[in-house]
């Protein structure tokens, strides 16, 4: 089996911070960030306990791809991608907030809408709807940051009125997170997917808002596939999804959800060797390229030695 990069533990010249993430390792200098992406995967809030050969890799590239795509939309964070799980990009400082736009009752905004709600993040619904309809049209529900645990709904109305955001920067943000969400859609649309939701981060960077982080990865957005949607819908059945919910089926169908007293069910190399194989399907359908995979032989030092060049040591 191939070589999977778990963690990082790398010191170099200039450094003046480190942040790990759920899946992503962050070096920071003075004005840019190095960051890693690593193989793990993450569930329910738990990264699992094996990491996944090319994972990392195959996020890293699709971010790369759909950022340079829509780079004469928005200006966004990257400068350089100088090895496959590599991106470095200008250190922002981030909005407080995570623009989430949705063009269908999915997910979330689903069961809410089950649970009898009708307004979502300042927005109001129609009534009538199904799981997974068309909205009359993209709407968007931020959320912002708590201080622990997860993610917070929040209207536009009370980040402006809260502060988290000034209203001229906050139209900027509305205009770039529709613009690029049907840009979006229109390429996943050539795939035969539909774009069905997804979140978009922005910072500043002196005076300009950037698109930073990742954009339209199935670890941020949910896609479904444009065959048979219309019938599935019709027939109340689930709609096929291109996203990683296939690893959240495998943990619940092995008693995961990660409740207290639960166990992660054992990673078998079949096991991992599925998960990567899926990860590959998902780029070669959302981009339409080829995988190529990267050597995984010397894999830490490839990527130390790719950072290294581009810090000109």
């Amino acid at each position: 089996m191939s070589q999977a990069i778990k963690e990082t533990h790398f010191n170099f010249p200039g450094q003046v911070g480190f942040y790990k993430g759920k899946v992503r390792d962050v070096y920071m200098f003075d004005q840019e960030l190095v960051v890693v992406a690593s193989d793990r995967i993450s569930a329910f809030d738990v990264v699992l306990p094996r990491a996944i050969p090319f994972k990392g890799q195959v996020l890293n590239q699709i971010a790369a791809s759909f950022l340079k795509a829509t780079a004469d939309i928005v200006p966004n964070w990257v400068t350089s991608t100088p090895d496959p799980n590599v991106t470095i990009g200008k250190k922002c400082e981030p909005f407080k907030v995570e623009m989430v736009i949705r063009g269908y009752l999915a997910g979330h905004a689903a069961r809410e809408y089950k649970a009898g709600k009708r307004m979502l993040c300042g927005v109001a619904l129609p009534e009538g709807l199904k799981e997974n309809d068309r909205l009359p049209e993209p709407i968007i529900t931020p959320t912002t940051k708590a201080s622990e645990g997860h993610d917070e709904d929040i209207s536009r109305e009370d980040i402006l009125a809260q502060g988290i955001v000034s209203e001229a920067d906050y139209l900027v943000l509305e205009k770039y997170t529709r613009a690029l969400f049907q840009r979006g859609q229109e390429m996943a649309k050539e795939k035969g997917l539909i774009l069905v939701d997804t979140k978009y981060e922005f910072g500043k960077f002196g005076d300009q808002i950037l698109l930073i982080d990742e954009i339209h990865t199935p670890d941020s957005s949910r896609y479904f596939y444009a065959e048979g949607y219309e019938e599935n819908q019709e027939k109340g059945l689930p709609q096929k999804q291109l996203s990683k919910e296939f690893v959240r089926q495998w943990l619940i169908a092995n008693g995961f959800q990660g409740k207290d007293g639960q166990q992660v069910p054992e990673m078998t190399d079949e096991i991992v060797e599925s998960i990567s194989d899926r990860y590959i399907e998902l780029f070669e359908k959302i981009t339409g390229q080829a995988f190529v995979k990267a050597d995984t032989g010397q894999i830490e030092n490839r990527i130390e030695k790719a950072i290294l060049a581009h810090l000109g040591q």
